[in-house]
């Protein structure tokens, strides 16, 4: 691949970096962005990195037009992605939604920082949580994802263009300030050793291309502009040729298969990473910085003889509900630590069926949960 060396390399990187990487691993070579704390190292590193392997990278006067030249570079046919923190992305929600209705593959992180406003800007947080699912109006399908380790920044964000491309869907990475400015060694894999997807192209001649034909997949194959195939873009909604409809058989056909397009691919979608579960008897249920501390305390309390485990959330949506549900029918008692006021223990509360205790902790002041604050909680749940 393009840029990539041939060697394994140990770097010394930060997320922010890692991120970075792995998108130029998966492929992509359009950056757009606006500078924002503590997202602001991805454009930086993108403006050196961009260059280098023959791809383009632009500041934007602001997140909104971010957004929209992410968009236009991706129907153009190549791989693209931009970042921000919580105030930009508010700015981007618009954008997102008529990437949804247009089914632009691209993929956006959000460095999440304390808010709503200005909030806090050089302090962690997880409060965009849902934002990232609904942030845009009306029903739409999306994929979010964490990032929990510098390692999580570069493997996942290659997850994330895959999935993008796959699917036709905007993929959104969740990232926060911890995780964002956090230096760990990590080796690169070499560039064989990595799978990239590629979006499927029309095999058919130009006359006969329909830009949102359903299929058994449903996702449609995409011509890139300017190879010869005619592709109307409207975030109207729209019938198989891509222009505006009020037929309400058309535009039900439409929603449905955006939606089934995901369902369907449930399975390699949801990805979680569960860390001493096959014994446990509580269990956290973590994502982003926190896993990290989830991780520790998990450790600690089993030198306590506690039973304890793990699930990282990788997927945050589609909620990984069978996942979750595998972990309340086998635990006792659950606890899900956040820094925000419970946006993911609402979605576990929902899907728990059984007698497990759900517990919640939480943090909105900007400061890290720590693994002390979970071993205390889990030392309090073993009764």
């Amino acid at each position: 691949m393009t840029g990539m060396r041939s060697k394994k390399r140990s770097l010394l990187m930060q997320g922010n970096e890692a991120i970075v990487e792995g998108a130029i691993a998966a492929g992509c070579r359009f950056f757009a962005g606006y500078p924002i704390t503590p997202a602001s190292e991805i454009s930086e590193r993108f403006s050196v990195r961009m260059p280098q392997v023959d791809g383009v990278f632009i500041q934007m006067e602001d997140e909104i037009a971010s957004m929209g030249a992410v968009i236009g570079a991706s129907l153009a046919g190549v791989k693209s992605m931009t970042a921000t923190s919580g105030p930009g992305f508010s700015l981007m929600s618009e954008n997102i939604g008529f990437a949804c209705m247009t089914e632009v593959p691209c993929v956006l992180v959000n460095v999440m920082r304390g808010g709503p406003s200005t909030g806090l800007p050089t302090q962690p947080s997880q409060g965009d949580v849902m934002q990232a699912r609904w942030g845009t109006h009306g029903d739409h399908p999306i994929i979010v994802l964490a990032v929990s380790t510098v390692r999580d920044c570069f493997e996942i964000t290659v997850a994330a263009f895959n999935l993008s491309e796959k699917y036709r869907v905007p993929v959104i990475i969740l990232s926060d300030e911890v995780v964002a400015h956090t230096r760990e060694t990590v080796t690169l894999p070499t560039a064989g050793n990595i799978e990239v997807a590629d979006r499927i192209k029309p095999a058919m001649p130009p006359e006969w291309y329909v830009p949102y034909e359903d299929s058994s997949l449903g996702v449609p194959p995409m011509a890139a502009f300017g190879e010869g195939y005619h592709h109307h873009v409207t975030g109207l909604a729209h019938d198989v040729r891509g222009f505006p409809t009020q037929r309400t058989d058309e535009i039900t056909a439409l929603m449905n298969r955006l939606f089934r397009k995901i369902t369907q691919g449930f399975h390699e979608i949801q990805m979680v990473k569960p860390f001493m579960m096959d014994d446990a008897e509580v269990a956290v249920i973590a994502y982003g910085s926190v896993a990290r501390s989830a991780r520790q305390a998990v450790t600690e309390a089993r030198q306590l003889g506690i039973n304890a485990g793990l699930l990282q959330l990788i997927t945050l949506f589609p909620f990984p509900r069978h996942h979750v549900e595998d972990v309340l029918s086998r635990c006792r008692a659950v606890l899900l630590p956040e820094m925000n006021m419970g946006q993911i223990s609402r979605e576990v509360k929902r899907v728990n069926q059984t007698g497990s205790r759900v517990e919640k902790y939480n943090r909105v002041d900007g400061q890290l949960i720590t693994p002390e604050e979970i071993y205390g909680k889990l030392i309090k749940m073993r009764t």
